[in-house]
């Protein structure tokens, strides 16, 4: 008997899946445990396994498109059984459907806009509207997004597939798709306005559609809304749209600061008359750039030479007794500043960063650590490791072993209770356009250093790209943060929530010393500083903690046995 297979959650946040690629075709054989499809969700891409033996008898959707969660994604069964009642039952929601030849006996479907209008404004729950585009939750972190451009303006039509717009989150700027045919009624935000996870953020329908009753529960649950609900289709279609071109001036004005806003079609014609858009002033929607723009634009002229220069004071006296004349103070721009809006990453650093310091009470130890054994063993490690062990690498080793000496500072003040952690998880902070990100090194502790070394580049390479997972940059239970290789003796860290500790890492210099034997020598000299959470670590514990990690670097050899 077939069987249905919805879209299933994979993750805590997931409302929906992308078909990145189906491993099996309609009329294919299927084995359980054989991957089935790749589905790409708002945190990684994720193998599907069968969950039965059967043949695939349905796809609820094609290479690229997207389906709710709980939304027909397959259907197994026995070559030959009628599948057409199981489709249609399974036909609702906003997901993909069912090719034209597969659903053509199911009966449709459809919401009008006359119910639509007359649902209760105070009890319409326009998520289920299959027009409506709420603002999605695209991180684990996300309260709210930032609209960085529309791609799309009220009147537009829009094709399954297409970007709407680009929405700034607290991880990233990420590109949202249509997941419907139509055309773009109503905008929820301007580009650079906030809108919460799960409120409106546009309208894609037929025309004609009335999107009245929409907007005004979406006013009343607290949406972010930026248009009125008389602003339909007709409207911005009759808005007269006015070409201003630019005036030729003495000196180019800079008319867009930061992310600039234009169509494909002006950025191309752009970049074939070399003409820089950040001086082309936009005439469309919100100061979007259009072709016409970009047609209308005169670009500046030169700057005059100046010829007339300030008359220069000259004296007949003698010229032992000659005075200089000394020029006149210029300033040249002025004064001046420029205000940059935070993306969401830095919120974010701030808001967890801002409630560690003032909720956590910090105290520091710092240590000097004697790494002229560590400087002398790395070349012979990285003679016979298949990834370049580097100084950072070590530390991350030394602390990993050093936490499995004291559990104690391996935890996490939880309120009324501190958590020891059995695992021992690596935070290593990397620094990124955008602010800080803490990718995780799991079990640091089991690994080799060859291991952590191939490890910590590859996520310190997709850090910088954007491209690690959730699972990538979570999990931590202590954290390590590297200075050194920006030429910084020492600095204190703020901890990284939810650890009780983060360990701050300065440069290896070196310093003139006087040994045993009365004589002067020089030594190269690590400082590490130590910040605790004393709710949960007191300072014998982390006292005792780094005199383990520096024995452990002082003598690498320890921890290869």
């Amino acid at each position: 008997m077939a069987e249905v297979i919805k879209m299933p959650r994979l993750s805590d946040t997931m409302t929906e899946g992308v078909i990145a690629e189906w491993h099996k075709n309609v009329g294919d054989n299927v084995k359980k445990g054989e991957v089935l499809a790749e589905i790409e969700t708002d945190k990684a891409t994720m193998e599907l396994e069968s969950y039965q033996d059967g043949v695939l008898l349905h796809q609820g959707a094609k290479k690229g498109e997207k389906i709710l969660v709980d939304d027909l994604l397959a259907i197994f069964g026995q070559a030959g059984e009628d599948i057409t009642a199981l489709i249609a039952s399974n036909a609702g929601g906003a997901a993909a459907p069912a090719s034209a030849a597969e659903v053509a006996a199911a009966p449709a479907v459809a919401e009008t806009p006359a119910l639509v209008a007359a649902a209760p404004a105070a009890t319409l729950d326009i998520s289920k509207i299959p027009e409506v585009v709420i603002m999605p939750r695209l991180s684990d972190t996300m309260t709210e997004g930032v609209i960085a451009g529309w791609n799309k303006n009220i009147g537009d039509a829009v094709k399954k597939g297409d970007v709407l717009a680009e929405i700034e989150t607290d991880k990233a700027t990420m590109e949202l798709e249509s997941y419907r045919d139509g055309i773009l009624l109503f905008q929820g935000a301007k580009p650079g306005e906030k809108i919460q996870v799960n409120d409106l953020l546009c309208i894609v329908g037929a025309e004609g559609f009335d999107i009245t009753a929409i907007v005004a529960s979406a006013k009343q649950g607290g949406a972010a809304v930026a248009a009125a609900p008389e602003q339909t289709v007709a409207a911005a279609a009759s808005a007269p749209v006015a070409a201003v071109a630019a005036p030729a001036t003495a000196v180019p004005q800079v008319v867009n600061e930061g992310r600039i806003i234009a169509s494909p079609l002006a950025k191309k014609l752009a970049a074939e008359k070399g003409i820089d858009l950040k001086y082309v002033k936009g005439s469309a929607d919100n100061g979007r750039i259009i072709k016409s723009d970009v047609d209308n634009y005169v670009p500046a002229a030169a700057p005059a030479t100046v010829t007339d220069a300030a008359p220069v004071a000259t004296s007949t006296a003698p010229a032992e007794k000659a005075v200089p004349v000394v020029a006149p103070f210029n300033p040249g721009a002025g004064e001046g500043f420029t205000d940059h809006a935070n993306s969401q990453m830095r919120k974010v650093i701030a808001k967890r960063l801002g409630e560690s310091k003032f909720s956590a009470p910090h105290f520091y130890l710092k240590m000097e650590v004697n790494m002229d054994n560590a400087m002398a063993a790395r070349p012979q490690m990285n003679e016979v490791s298949p990834a370049k062990i580097s100084f950072n690498d070590l530390v991350i080793k030394a602390s990993a072993m050093a936490l499995r000496k004291h559990p104690a500072v391996n935890s996490s003040w939880m309120g009324d209770f501190i958590r020891t952690y059995e695992h021992i998880h690596i935070g290593m902070a990397v620094a990124v356009p955008d602010g800080l990100i803490v990718p995780v090194i799991r079990f640091a502790d089991q690994k080799s250093l060859s291991q952590i070394a191939a490890e910590a580049k590859e996520l310190g390479g997709k850090a910088k790209s954007k491209k690690l997972q959730p699972n990538e940059f979570s999990g931590n239970t202590f954290t390590i943060s590297n200075l050194g290789m920006m030429d910084i003796d020492e600095f204190t860290a703020i901890i990284n929530p939810p650890d009780s500790c983060i360990l701050a890492v300065g440069k290896i210099k070196e310093e003139v010393y006087r040994n045993a034997a009365g004589e002067f020598a020089v030594k190269n000299v690590m400082k590490l500083t130590l910040s605790c959470d004393h709710r949960s670590v007191d300072g014998s514990v982390g006292a005792a903690f780094l005199q383990t990690l520096k024995a452990y670097l002082e003598n690498p050899v320890m921890m290869l046995v």
